[in-house]
């Protein structure tokens, strides 16, 4: 029988998708992805969602009243943040026959057999416990590069965010589960693996170990080339943290540091644990310990209460940082949260006006990162050979590249920047 996956949502639900999908494939499916409009017939459709705004509860809803109609027998399955956090809600999202939140993903290949075998809606959505789940992958969609989970949950508990309540409390993975699992993408041919988590710089705080412990252990499998971390709370990279990092030679120098507003006003109101002069500082540190990184950053628009003044706070401040890279996205108003009670909530018309200036602010510093690589030379770890015989791959400070040459997809190779179109970059080969 068939299994299909959709993911919807972060790089850490793309990481479990993935190891629910060998939790299957061990049990005997064929696996494979879901594509909108494809019939499907009896197989198993697996639905990771995602619960991080409300428009994701309703693109949710929207996929699988389609998928319903579009297969009327198949077997569709809803699992992932959304079940978790809204368990209420998603007992009444009919249309799937098994409705699972993310605590027990042991759960799926048991339910998934009893809803076939008993023809009974199953339902079962547990609260998390105080122990890491262990997944398990050997493969991942990316030929390169795979997302590897290293944390769960998240303590922190912004004003206007449910994560803590669709993933619980911080939980760790021991050290040497994570070494197994590199070492098993090692030998299916990966060389670049991205460290990711819910609050990924919290890893280890609940069994005695911090984030340059799972870092260090990646850089120390010897067939990874390179290790790349996702997104980073700024107030946890201290300057011991950035100098312990800073010895790993595969570590890329490229380092997503979560911003949400350049506006100490606005960060309060966010019950974000940093103000703009702190996280000046650890831009500061980083770019001393690893200089020409990217600093890649996430900023909100709209939030409730954000004046046009504290919105021009916000849009000097990412200009002054001057990143390489910038995911610009307006506030969503998420019911269970303290923000969506607040008062000062912007109008959609506004939010949309500031995301745009936002975004040329951003589309300009990180045009500016990349003209600065013109002229030098760093590596390429190929990924997609094109038509016209140049192959397309990225730098260790995730610079997209087009290098001028054939190169075989996960081949390493040494390049010169010679020309730079917007974020992107061109390069010759070099012998």
């Amino acid at each position: 029988m068939r299994a299909l996956f959709y993911t919807l949502g972060c790089k850490v639900n793309q990481y479990e998708t993935e190891a629910m999908k060998y939790q299957l494939a061990e049990a005997g499916f064929e696996t494979g992805p879901y594509i909108l409009g494809e019939a499907v017939g009896d197989s198993v459709v697996v639905v990771n969602s995602c619960t991080v705004t409300a428009e994701s509860d309703r693109k949710l809803r929207q996929l699988l009243r389609r998928c319903r109609r579009e297969n009327p027998v198949c077997t569709l399955v809803v699992t992932g943040c959304m079940p978790q956090a809204f368990p209420e809600k998603a007992a009444e999202l009919t249309e799937a026959d098994v409705v699972l939140g993310n605590a027990r993903r042991s759960e799926l290949l048991p339910r998934i057999q009893a809803a076939l075998a008993e023809k009974r809606r199953q339902v079962a959505v547990t609260d998390h416990t105080a122990d890491y789940e262990p997944l398990f992958i050997t493969t991942f969609e990316e030929h390169t590069r795979a997302f590897v989970k290293i944390q769960d949950g998240c303590n922190r508990f912004c004003s206007y965010c449910i994560i803590p309540y669709a993933r619980g409390r911080v939980r760790s993975r021991p050290l040497d589960d994570l070494k197994r699992e590199l070492e098993a993408l090692a030998q299916k041919g990966y060389r670049e693996v991205v460290l990711v988590g819910i609050n990924l710089t919290a890893y280890g705080q609940d069994i005695g170990l911090s984030l340059c412990d799972a870092v260090e252990t990646a850089c120390a499998v010897e067939d990874i080339a390179r290790v790349r971390l996702g997104s980073l709370e700024p107030d946890m990279l201290t300057p011991d943290v950035i100098a312990r990092l800073a010895t790993q030679k595969k570590l890329c120098p490229q380092f997503h540091v979560a911003l949400q507003s350049g506006c100490d006003e606005t960060l309060k109101r966010m019950r974000r644990r940093y103000d703009t002069a702190e996280y000046r500082e650890v831009c500061q540190n980083l770019r001393a310990a690893f200089p020409d990184c990217a600093l890649t950053t996430d900023v909100m628009v709209g939030f409730a209460g954000e004046s046009d003044a504290e919105f021009a706070a916000s849009l000097a401040f990412v200009k002054e940082i001057g990143f390489a890279k910038v995911h610009t996205f307006a506030y969503s108003r998420r019911d269970g949260t303290p923000a969506a009670k607040m008062q000062g909530q912007v109008t959609a018309a506004e939010k949309s006006r500031r995301s745009r200036e936002m975004i040329a602010v951003a589309d300009k510093t990180a045009a500016a990162y990349a003209a600065s690589w013109v002229g030098r030379e760093t590596t390429v770890l190929a990924e997609t050979p094109q038509p016209d015989g140049t192959t397309v791959g990225y730098t260790p400070a995730y610079l997209p590249t087009t290098v001028n040459a054939a190169v075989p997809a996960g081949e390493t190779v040494r390049v010169k920047i010679v020309r730079a179109d917007g974020e992107q970059v061109f390069a010759d080969l070099l012998c």
